[in-house]
Formats: C-alpha cells, sequence, structure tokens
C-alpha cells in the first residue's frame, strides 16, 4: 500500500510523455517541405533542383528551433530569402549564365535585404508563423518540465503518524482474524486526506500549468495554427518570387550598381572559386512586365494540399493530449479519491472495516477524523482507536 502514491504519479508521467507530439511535428515538417519543393518543380523548374537545399535548410532550421535551439523565426526566415534570392535573380531576373562566381552569389546574398526584392513577403512571413512555431516550442518545453516536477511529487516522505495509520487502516483487521475484508471507503479518504495534505497544496499551480497547456494547444491548433503555418510556406515563397519578377528591371538596374555586372566563366576556369548553374535548352526568359502572364501562373499552381497528404496527424494528437491532460484538472486535489477508489475500497463486499468495527459499506462508514491543523501530533484519529487496541 505504501507504494500506491509513486504508482500513481508514475502513470501520468508515462501517459504524458508517450504522447507523439514531437514526432507529429517533424512529420508535419518533412509534409511541408515536400509541399514548398512540389511548388518549385511546379513553377520553377529552372531552379527547382538547387531550391531543394535551400527549401532543406529553411525547414530544417524551423524544426531546430522548436525542438532545440535559441534562434529567431525572423532570422530563419530572412535567412532563406537571402539563400533564395541568387537562385531566382539568375534563373528568372537575368538568366543566361551558365557560370557566376561565389563572389557574385555572395554579394547578391549579402545585399538581398538592403535590393529588397520579395517586397513584404519575407516580414509577412516571419508573421504569419512565428507565433504557432513559438507556441509548439513553449509546449514540448513546458511538458518536459512538467514531466520533472510531477516525478519530483512522486517521491513524498511519509511522516511516522502517516505511515502508522497506513498500516493500521491496512492490517488491524487481520488482528481480529478478518484477513480479506477490506477498509471503508470513509476510513480510506480520511487517512489518504492527511498524508497527502502538503501535496494537496501544489494542486493551485497544478490548476495554473493545465491552463497554459491548454492556451498553447489551442493556438497550435486553431485557426492560424502550426499546420496552416507551415502548409503557408510555399504560397507565400510563390508569391515572393512573382513580386520579384515583376520588378525584376528595377532589381536588375540595382544589383548592378551593388554587384557590378557577373562574369561568366569557361567550364575549363578553376572551379575554387566558380558557381556553375546549368542552362536548361528548353528555357526562355520570361517578360516579367507582363503582369497577365504571372498572374496566370499565380493561379494555375496547385498549391493546395491534397487532402490525403494533409497532416491530421499533428491536429489529432494534440487534441487527444489535450484531452487527456483536461481528465487530470484535479489530479492532486483529487489523488486521495483516486487512490482510495482504485486500490483500496471494497468493489465487491457489502461490509468493509471502519477503523474499529465492521460495518456495512456505505453506512456509519464515517468512523475516522483528520485533524487538519499543522504539525497536530493526532493527524489522524479513529472512534474505532478508544474502543480496540489494535
Amino acid at each position: 500500500m505504501l507504494c500506491l502514491i509513486p504508482e500513481y504519479v508514475e502513470c501520468i508521467v508515462t501517459e504524458v510523455l508517450s504522447f507523439p507530439l514531437a514526432e507529429a511535428f517533424i512529420s508535419l515538417i518533412h509534409i511541408a517541405s515536400n509541399h514548398t519543393n512540389f511548388m518549385f518543380k511546379t513553377g520553377y523548374r529552372t531552379m527547382a533542383e538547387e531550391a531543394t537545399e535551400v527549401v532543406k535548410g529553411l525547414f530544417t532550421d524551423i524544426s531546430l528551433y522548436v525542438l532545440d535551439t535559441s534562434w529567431s523565426i525572423e532570422d530563419i526566415v530572412l535567412g532563406f530569402f537571402d539563400s533564395l534570392f541568387p537562385l531566382v535573380y539568375n534563373r528568372l531576373i537575368h538568366p543566361g549564365l551558365s557560370e557566376v562566381s561565389l563572389d557574385y552569389l555572395e554579394c547578391l546574398r549579402s545585399a538581398r535585404q538592403d535590393i529588397n526584392p520579395f517586397g513584404t513577403y519575407p516580414m509577412k512571413m516571419v508573421t504569419e508563423i512565428a507565433e504557432p512555431l513559438q507556441a509548439m516550442k513553449i509546449l514540448l518545453q513546458v511538458l518536459n518540465v512538467g514531466s520533472e516536477v510531477i516525478n519530483m511529487t512522486k517521491n513524498i516522505v511519509l511522516t511516522r503518524e502517516c505511515t502508522r495509520a497506513l498500516v493500521k487502516m491496512q492490517y488491524c483487521s487481520h488482528c481480529h482474524g478478518l484477513t480479506l475484508i477490506k477498509p471503508c471507503g470513509a476510513y480510506c479518504l480520511n487517512v489518504m486526506r492527511g498524508c497527502l495534505a502538503n501535496v494537496a497544496d501544489v494542486d493551485p499551480h497544478w490548476q495554473a500549468y493545465i491552463s497554459n497547456l491548454n492556451e498553447l494547444t489551442g493556438i497550435i491548433t486553431g485557426p492560424q495554427g502550426v499546420e496552416r503555418a507551415l502548409l503557408g510556406v510555399a504560397p507565400l515563397v510563390n508569391e515572393a518570387i512573382l513580386h520579384a519578377q515583376l520588378n525584376g528591371p528595377e532589381i536588375s538596374t540595382t544589383v548592378s550598381k551593388v554587384c557590378d555586372q557577373p562574369q561568366e566563366r569557361a567550364i575549363t576556369t578553376s572551379q575554387e572559386n566558380i558557381a556553375r548553374i546549368p542552362v536548361m535548352p528548353s528555357f526562355k526568359p520570361q517578360a516579367v512586365t507582363l503582369f497577365a502572364n504571372l498572374t496566370q501562373r499565380r493561379s494555375s499552381l496547385p498549391l493546395k494540399e491534397v487532402k490525403t497528404d494533409r497532416p491530421r496527424t499533428m491536429k489529432k494528437n494534440t487534441r487527444d493530449f489535450l484531452n487527456y491532460i483536461r481528465q487530470y484538472r484535479t489530479f492532486y486535489a483529487s489523488m486521495a479519491e483516486q487512490i482510495c477508489a482504485d486500490d483500496l475500497r471494497p468493489h465487491d463486499s457489502s461490509t468493509c472495516w471502519n477503523g474499529g468495527n465492521v460495518v456495512e459499506s456505505g453506512f456509519a462508514e464515517i468512523n475516522c477524523v483528520v485533524d487538519p491543523r499543522p504539525n497536530s501530533r493526532n493527524v489522524f484519529k479513529c472512534d474505532g482507536d478508544r474502543h480496540k487496541n489494535t
């Protein structure tokens, strides 16, 4: 019986940690990454292969941000667009060169924020994904901290009075030859409430903890949640690229002032400082000033995710977790009731032991009271103690 408390606490810790929230998030990352790569393959074939590494870097950094690192979402997103700009410029705005020096590519990358080829779309992406990703990050951190705190409470040090009361409740009836009878429910509750008086003080903090989990999961699974945010990366990147194409002439003029004109290199040139940009034979420079043509491309791209590919596992796991944790809102306040209900109360007998006598279950059970006064020397006092020397 003395092992009931740590076993009961261990149960909720195991259940909390068993929810695969981190695994579901990683699965969502893979789906969103594939979704973005598909956008490039469908709408920008000439740069799709090279864009794969840039997209991979973006979603890898996002997953690291949520699971571990202290990077900011703004730095991650702006870094992604810094790396994307050289591809967009050399493939779509100023195409035709087979090889460009790494120094020139680095100039394009470094000058991206000053040139601002993508307009407001980088910051729009930051705004749309920052809150749900931060909520996801905090949720995983809070779960780890909460599990550690719960684990600490299972190592409850029982007082001498509590140990004595537990032994009396469990074994005093044996002295009367009643080895099969169980303690009465009211008797059990009074004893366990006395033993767990200090644990009950944790309840207000636990209630606040559950409320915080509820708020975080609401953000994650809401209309502007993690799922929508990550699957919305592809449309935003597409809009940003179209914006750069529409403003291609102005961007080219600014680039020529900042980075000069790119120098085409021969294939035999040393590869240490040269980046090869293969030119697709079928590629034809687009007339970026034809707004209607770009608008048609915007509407024709299949950016909506396929229904069978929607990562509903993320929402389902998060909601299932929240529904589960809500069941334990009164975990510490009702621990005595749960222990007695699960392990001590008689379920198949009409009689029970009330600390002094055998009585009918549910009738005259309350034969034991708990003194709530701090440091009381008589925390556990039963009527039966006055009649039976057990």
